[in-house]
């Protein structure tokens, strides 16, 4: 019996000509090397996503060749899947009370953000083509539907490097949702230029209006689609409790299973994806949200399998000399408009300082609705500009994709937002003991108060809990300067209800034996452990030879966190000026 669902279907027939172990062994190889390029260009300091693309540009089209194109189509799922997404988390970005605080701003930016660059590229590349080909017809025509493709920013590249650099402020905020509405208006400009360039190349003519309804029904349908799939697992969601993995496996499903009725019904996935997640961090309950974080938990391989193929997909050795001039214009041309709009509009909604000085960074990343429309301006201009359009766009993804994310590396650091999106879970797992402070006094350190000798008498031990915060020493041995014992403020009050003999003690007499230890790189995970494990609230501070050091106290553990999260807050509030 034949599958009602093989119309359905269309990469298909690309599996069935891969056998499956070679897609299997080719994941892996993809899977790898992305890793690999990750994490070297990290520790080169370049954001991570560059990375994957280089990985990519060598191993396949441009490199190597081993991914070769037909597998790259059958890969296509993983493309769709990972930029759902990343429609979905950039949606639960997009807060409405964010919205109301920054709605006129957002609207302003994106319109001179986007309509700019389109006027720029429009004006030069018309300019050069012409000059060339003496077609006044071909070069408007190149021009309009240029100009019109250069006003998308690609959402995946960009956020996930303020994903990886965890980024947070007013920079921040405005970057989420200028790419969160930047697709929609492509499709617009789209729409109007192909309308305006069809009869003047003698191609399939639809109106203006039959346009704009087509555009209407992508961008209106994908949200409500979205938004139906959004208040179904929020219904779902909201039974189920303490069972990450099945609140997981749901989500997951119903993005994907929006994804692909997108998919059949031909609308924008990430818009679709998007609602789901405006909906979820909207109007559903604390507990639903938390699937957010699950959800950015599974999306690392993902991505690495995406930006691999996109830098895969692209092929550097097919550009004239001719388009290859035409694709530099296309990028200087997109690169100054993106600038000038960005920070007019900026600056005309009196956005933060920040905003208007460092948008212009963080908004070079072209890819995905790009090349969509690249691929598009192919099919109803095939015979006259489509072609070359395909070529210019492949061209100059290759650069943009590259100095997109280290620009917007560049964007974020210089407004001071790198390292401010952090929870005091976050704090905690890059934090070791050494690191904590006490105000500006490390709490490690040889000299430390939280030190008295084995002789020393009780009249000197409490004079020294009288002048300071600690409420335990540690004890040092004379002999071999080891770790002997603790003596908390608890017990010297029980000791000195014993009377005038108490004034003839030494510390040996009053101190505990220590039950447990930890060194200067311990982290703090593993110590909040040690607090728990063994009922305590202080553990001794220890080097490589049992030496003491200090005295780890959670109450100081809990103000050092506490304040740094003040910190940060105060930082963000000054960014927000």
């Amino acid at each position: 019996m034949d599958n009602p669902f093989a119309h359905l279907l269309p990469g298909a027939m690309h599996f069935t000509a891969i056998h499956a172990t070679q897609i299997v062994l080719l994941m892996g190889i993809i899977m790898f090397a992305g890793a690999f390029g990750g994490w070297l260009f990290q520790k080169l300091k370049i954001p991570q996503v560059v990375g994957y693309i280089v990985m990519g540009i060598i191993i396949g089209s441009s490199g190597m060749h081993v991914l070769e194109p037909g597998v790259i189509t059958a890969l296509d799922p993983v493309s769709t899947v990972a930029l759902s997404l990343i429609g979905f988390l950039v949606g639960g970005e997009l807060k409405i009370g964010t919205i109301k605080k920054y709605g006129k701003q957002f609207v302003s930016i994106l319109l001179f953000e986007a309509i700019t660059p389109a006027f720029v590229v429009g004006v030069f590349i018309g300019l050069v083509d012409f000059a060339f080909t003496k077609s006044p017809v071909h070069a408007v025509s190149l021009a309009l539907i240029l100009g019109a493709i250069c006003s998308a920013t690609a959402p995946a590249a960009t956020t996930d490097v303020l994903v990886e650099y965890r980024t947070r402020g007013p920079l921040t905020t405005t970057v989420y949702g200028i790419v969160a509405m930047d697709d929609a208006v492509a499709l617009i400009l789209y729409s109007i230029a192909s309308s305006i360039a069809a009869p003047l190349l003698g191609g399939k003519t639809l109106s203006c209006g039959v346009q704009m309804l087509h555009v209407a029904k992508d961008i209106f349908g994908s949200i409500a689609l979205g938004g139906a799939f959004g208040f179904v697992l929020s219904l779902i969601l909201r039974h189920i409790e303490n069972d990450d993995g099945r609140a997981l496996s749901f989500s997951l499903g119903a993005l994907f299973l929006c994804t692909g009725i997108t998919q059949i019904l031909d609308l924008d996935n990430i818009l679709a994806a998007m609602s789901i997640g405006f909906f979820m961090i909207n109007f559903t309950s604390a507990k639903s949200r938390m699937v957010f974080d699950l959800v950015s938990k599974y999306t690392p391989p993902i991505y690495v399998l995406f930006f691999v193929l996109v830098g895969a997909k692209l092929n550097i050795w097919i550009i004239t000399p001719f388009l290859g001039a035409l694709a530099i214009i296309y990028v200087l041309g997109r690169t100054c408009g993106k600038a000038i709009g960005s920070t007019f509009g900026a600056w005309l909604t009196k956005a933060p300082k920040t905003v208007q000085k460092y948008l212009p960074f963080c908004l070079l990343s072209q890819a995905g609705v790009a090349i969509g429309l690249s691929i598009a301006a192919g099919n109803d201009f095939p015979d006259s500009i489509g072609p070359e359009i395909l070529l210019i766009i492949t061209a100059t993804t290759f650069i943009v994709q590259l100095l997109g994310p280290i620009c917007v590396k560049i964007g974020v650091t210089k407004a001071g937002e790198c390292g401010l999106n952090v929870t005091i879970d976050d704090i905690k797992k890059n934090t070791r003991v050494t690191d904590v402070t006490w105000g500006q006094e490390k709490i490690c350190n040889y000299e430390s108060p939280a030190i008295v000798l084995e002789n020393e008498r009780l009249f000197t031990i409490l004079n020294k809990f009288s002048h300071n915060q600690n409420l335990n020493y540690v004890v040092k041995g004379l002999s071999d300067g080891a770790l002997v014992g603790v003596i908390s403020l608890e017990h010297l009050k029980e000791v000195m209800q014993i009377g005038d003999f108490a004034e003839t003690m030494l510390a040996m007499d009053v101190m505990d034996v220590p039950t447990v230890t930890c060194k200067p790189s311990t982290t703090l995970p593993e110590a909040y452990k040690l607090f728990e494990e063994h009922d305590i609230d202080s553990i001794p501070i220890v080097d490589a030879d049992g030496e003491p050091l200090g005295i780890l106290e959670k109450n100081t553990v809990d103000h050092y966190l506490h304040t740094r999260i003040i910190n940060l807050n105060r930082k963000l509030e000054e960014l927000d000026k």
